[in-house]
């Protein structure tokens, strides 16, 4: 009997890593961009762009919806919107690469506290080395960079921790696209007050719509296709190579060379969250936004 998979002729694993780089390839052009736009700018380009795809293809199912639900959605979007505004700040201030491996402590703290192994208690003492083997180089580390990148990483354990409740209460995609409406209205009075002259550029919203193609639409795809088919824990584990591509995007597009110190530390966070994802609990869902 054929399987919803049958036709599929790419790997999963090789979609997720796709998704991976395309995600980190997008930060990177975001980056190169920030010379001449605002970081806020970006995001808000990028939220619209995956908002409008993600409405489109679901077309949410608004009616009958309680109190509660309505909530849940709200907190949803809130954490959605606020982790993708902190991790672009971020990037503003330190090296991709760094940034991204503050920021995945957030998900490997919530992994590691919902285990009552005492084991798991060695991957939070892993990722406690690595960050602070981060503050031995201490060159590219902007102090409001790496706050940028811790607020990052509380939101994204936020929104992991309401994406299952909003999947439980809305169908299909029908949260995460009002999510992601909520997330680009919570940013609009500032992207359309304070940097609004900045949108009157086509180049600038083609390119931030680039963004938005690159870091959500593309990675989200990639990523649902290949949980049809993929273990959890397999996802997991690919998704804990998140610093390191993120890393070699900023190598590659933006000269970012990190220091043998940050590279170690990034290492240390890596196989924390390896290390958390094998001892049955994934780390990460995927963050199309």
């Amino acid at each position: 009997m054929p399987t919803p998979n049958s036709s599929l002729r790419v790997s999963p694993v090789w979609l997720v890593l796709a998704g991976i780089a395309s995600v980190q390839g997008g930060a990177a052009v975001a980056k190169s961009l920030f010379d001449e736009v605002a970081p806020t700018t970006i995001v808000w380009l990028r939220l619209v762009t995956s908002a409008l795809v993600l409405v489109a293809v679901a077309r949410p199912v608004l009616r009958g919806k309680s109190r509660h639900d309505w909530l849940v959605v709200l907190g949803y979007g809130a954490s959605l919107g606020t982790m993708n505004w902190a991790i672009y700040q971020s990037f503003q201030r330190i090296p991709l690469g760094i940034a991204v491996t503050i920021e995945f402590v957030g998900p490997l703290a919530l992994a590691v506290l919902g285990s009552r192994r005492a084991r798991d208690l060695v991957w939070v003492g892993l990722a406690g080395c690595g960050v602070l083997l981060l503050g031995f180089e201490r060159a590219d580390l902007d102090p409001a960079g790496i706050a940028f990148a811790v607020l990052a990483g509380v939101a994204w354990a936020a929104y992991i921790l309401l994406s299952a409740e909003t999947g439980g209460r809305w169908r299909g995609l029908d949260g995460l696209a009002v999510a992601s409406v909520v997330a680009t209205l919570m940013l609009s009075p500032l992207a359309l007050g304070r940097y609004g002259e900045q949108l009157v550029d086509p180049r600038l919203i083609a390119l931030g719509a680039l963004v938005g193609l690159l870091s959500s639409v593309i990675p989200y795809t990639c990523e649902l296709v290949a949980l049809r088919s993929i273990r959890p824990s397999v996802f997991g584990i690919l998704m804990s190579l998140e610093p390191a591509a993120a890393a070699l995007a900023g190598i590659l597009v933006l000269g970012e060379l990190l220091a043998p110190v940050q590279w170690l530390a990034m290492a240390f966070v890596v196989a924390a969250s390896v290390g958390a994802t094998r001892s049955g609990r994934t780390i990460a869902d995927p963050v199309p936004d």
